[in-house]
């Protein structure tokens, strides 16, 4: 005899109870349990026929020739006998019930060609991009902080000082340790935190079985391994990364030796106490390092001058260097108790660390004029009519340390209509941060700015701080479902905050709702509108002169978005079509400037603002059983900067002059609002594709395509309410494409059993190309003054075409 054991799951890994595995043409047969673990016995030296069979599933039938007493273990994938799109048509309708959110497969941002392989770079096909180095993101005219991010239902930090994508490191969350993502773009339940924009919440897997996965590529490198306890009370997920940036910025503008460096390090631990008790360990170390000791850079201008025949150079020659370290920490114990079917708590403790440190010591010296661009001269490539030349000097030396310590306490009980959700939650904060940075220019023999014969810095930024805060926050919220000509679902809510930094009590009412027609079971309408309040972190509070603004309020918001959902056929395939329009009035909005991944803020509750928008989503199947989607959003958004009048100042011909020295006699002056401006993420247009495709005879070889286009944004001169809106960066537009071919048959069967591959699942191999298109994106721009001291802008441009290989193993 011989022995088959092993588990029984779905497409998206779960276990499937009670699946029937029979061996054909006879008696032979068992039942999957809860785990979808099964175990018999059958003949050996003979070839056998398994059968998987399970309501709702396509039969999987496997072929055996065992030896006497092997024993064999496999894990079988039963696909669904109606195929949904998973995670995008969802078989249930909670997910497409909810306002604003987006449910996406992690398996699909697993093999989605992006630059930093992340879940993050799905979602910018939703909301857009500008950078295709960082995992930071927008949404709806929101700032980069304005977006909350959960994983296990902890709340996950993300470090400060970064300055440009060039520096980040990994993204929190691994992709290989994820089973569920949820979106929010806005509208969120009150369960969620103190943030006006964004929710993105993740769910880390729950091993049933013991495996893993390792992945090598040109870019990144790491591996996971899961598991469970033979009495199936404990399990373990764990997961490496490591990643360097160098071969993606060995292509920049600014040429020199850059020695970019990321890993970490994430475990889940769970264990099953009793049958009403369960404990889970999250722990998390990540560690960034920035190293760059630049030589040259040649930047040209893409902007046609008509004083001269070609376009505009900047030659700059280094010297000194850049050393950054961004080191987190994560750890969080959580205990679950079901008290009974109904009832179900939620205890959690956890601490975030970080401890962040930058040294910049940067000298450079630069020539500014038409460059020559006739490849018929010996001086092609060189500034041949110079307009300026000067040297500059940047120096930092800031250091951050925060530490979180939160305890929550979360609980739902559910009856016959009803669903109720609450939760309360204490955190302390301390922070301590050091900032000692300024900026030298000299510019034709003198320092910038030149008022008086003394040496002046151009900026000069110095200050000490050290806070600690005490929040405290929770929410009630439930789930009325009506039963009547429409199926109809409420969901009010109730969330309040406190701190003890500047005294404010706030309360944010919520209130979602959907229903269906009877009549159209395949449509969804839905909508949601609250109040919704972000508390200021430290980020808020520091004004650019360094100083910290303790009593700032937080930002307050008003939103609204009514939409629909929609499920019908597309070529006798599923497919789904979303739309949402919204609108969210915001005051006390403290008023900000992006500068690469660099968000600066007037430390100032000094402005109001709006958005108000459009989008539509389609998901399809334009192949089958390979998920495709369209994404396209229209958005305004605008603020207007309270006290930002500036002074005109005149000659005695009413010509508008700008004073060389601030005691210089003028004629006389008046005063300009500036008004309502474009917000520094207002974007009109987004549109994003991600396409899947496989070879008609073959589907182990497949492409994935994805395309992101956003219009012009504004771009402001730094702390100058004046100047606001002075400059546009140009649209956006990326295409990134993978070729991915299955090495090792994934069905285990089809292998010998003294095979050396018989324990690995499937073996990939993919090439990307990451900028298809090679487009020069540009992320910001520099200040750069001729003689006259006219000032010209020299656009700081993003990552070039790139090439990668990646090999993918999963056991």
């Amino acid at each position: 005899m011989a022995g088959l054991s092993g588990f029984v799951l779905d497409e998206n890994g779960r276990p499937i109870t009670g699946v029937t595995v029979q061996q054909l043409n006879a008696s032979t047969r068992t039942f999957t349990n809860d785990s979808g673990k099964f175990s018999i016995k059958l003949p050996a030296q003979k070839p056998v026929a398994v059968e998987f069979s399970h309501a709702g599933f396509i039969v999987e039938k496997r072929n055996f020739y065992f030896t006497s007493n092997e024993m064999e273990t496999i894990t079988v994938i039963l696909k669904k006998s109606v195929h949904e799109l998973e995670e995008v048509t969802v078989s249930a309708d909670q997910k497409r019930r909810e306002a604003n959110a987006i449910a996406i497969n992690p398996n699909v941002a697993r093999q989605a060609p992006n630059p930093l392989a992340n879940i993050e770079g799905l979602i910018k096909i939703f909301v857009g991009s500008n950078n295709e180095l960082t995992s930071q993101y927008s949404v709806r005219g929101g700032s980069y902080d304005e977006n909350l991010v959960y994983v296990n239902d902890f709340e996950i930090f993300r470090p400060y000082l970064v300055r440009s994508g060039q520096q980040e490191g990994l993204s929190f969350i691994n992709p290989e340790l994820t089973q569920n993502v949820k979106f929010y773009n806005g509208g969120f339940q009150a369960r969620y935190g103190d943030k006006m924009s964004s929710v993105l919440d993740i769910s880390y897997r729950n091993p049933v079985k013991n495996g893993g996965s390792a992945y090598i590529s040109l870019l990144e490198q790491g591996a996971h391994l899961e598991g469970v306890s033979r009495n199936k009370k404990f399990t373990y997920l764990m997961g490496a990364r490591n990643r360097s940036n160098k071969n993606l910025l060995s292509s920049q503008d600014t040429k020199g030796n850059y020695i970019p460096s990321s890993g970490d390090v994430q475990a889940l631990l769970t264990y099953r106490i009793s049958e009403k008790w369960k404990a889970e360990v999250f722990g998390n170390f990540s560690s960034t390092k920035f190293t760059l000791y630049p030589e040259e850079s040649k930047l040209t201008s893409g902007v046609f001058s008509p004083l001269y025949s070609s376009n505009l150079g900047l030659d700059i020659y280094f010297e000194g260097q850049e050393k950054d370290s961004y080191n987190s920490n994560f750890q969080g114990l959580s205990f679950y108790q079901q008290v009974n079917h109904r009832l179900k708590l939620k205890y959690m403790f956890s601490h975030f660390g970080n401890n962040e440190n930058e040294h910049i010591d940067i000298t450079g010296a630069y020539i500014f004029g038409e460059r020559d661009n006739d490849q018929t001269k010996s001086s092609f490539g060189s500034i041949i009519n110079p307009l300026g030349a000067g040297v500059f000097q940047n120096y930092a030396r800031n250091k951050l340390n925060i530490d979180i310590y939160n305890f929550s306490w979360k609980g739902s009980l559910e009856s016959d209509r009803s669903f109720w959700q609450w939760g309360l939650s204490a955190e302390k904060q301390f922070i301590t941060d050091r900032l000692h940075e300024w900026e030298y220019n000299d510019s034709a023999g003198y320092s910038l700015p030149h008022y008086s014969p003394n040496l002046d810095l151009f900026r000069s930024v110095k200050g000490r701080t050290s806070l600690e805060v005490t929040r405290l926050s929770g929410y009630l919220q439930n789930n009325i479902r009506f039963h009547n000509r429409t199926e109809f679902i409420l969901q009010p809510g109730l969330r309040f905050n406190y701190n003890d930094l500047n005294g404010e009590l706030l309360l944010s009412p919520r209130l979602g709702f959907s229903f269906k027609p009877k009549s159209q079971s395949d449509l969804i309408i839905k909508g949601a509108v609250g109040s919704y309040a972000q508390p200021p972190f430290y980020r808020e509070m520091r004004r650019y002169d360094g100083t910290v603004n303790t009593s700032l309020l937080a930002q307050k918001s008003i939103q609204a978005s009514f939409g629909a959902d929609y499920n019908f056929k597309m070529w006798k395939r599923p497919a789904r079509i979303t739309s949402e329009l919204y609108y969210k009035s915001i005051r006390d909005a403290v008023a900000f400037d992006v500068d690469n991944v660099r968000v600066r803020y007037f430390g100032e509750n000094n402005a109001k603002a709006w958005a108000a928008g459009l989008e539509t989503r389609l998901y399809a199947e334009l192949v089958k059983d390979a998920e495709s989607w369209i994404s396209l959003s229209f958005m305004k958004t605008q603020e207007d900067l309270l006290n930002d009048y500036y002074v005109n100042y005149y000659n005695a011909a009413g010509e508008i002059i700008t004073p060389k020295t601030p005691d210089q006699q003028v004629a006389f002056t008046d005063t300009a609002s500036v008004g309502w401006l474009r917000r520094p993420t207002d974007r009109f247009v987004t549109f994003g594709m991600f396409f899947q495709d496989y070879l008609s005879t073959n589907k182990n070889f497949k492409v994935y395509l994805s395309l992101l286009f956003g219009s012009n944004l504004p771009y402001n001169v730094p702390d100058n309410p004046r100047y606001r809106n002075a400059l546009t960066i140009d649209a956006y537009l990326r295409a990134d494409i993978g070729f991915s071919v299955l090495l090792l048959d994934p069905q285990k069967a089809n292998r010998r059993s003294h095979s050396p591959f018989k324990n690995f699942e499937s073996i990939w191999a993919s090439l990307e190309v990451f900028n298809l298109i090679d487009k020069a994106n540009t992320i910001s721009y520099m200040f750069i003054k001729d003689f006259s001291n006219s000032v010209y802008t020299m656009p700081n441009r993003l990552t070039p075409r790139l090439i990668n290989f990646k090999i993918a193993f999963k056991w």
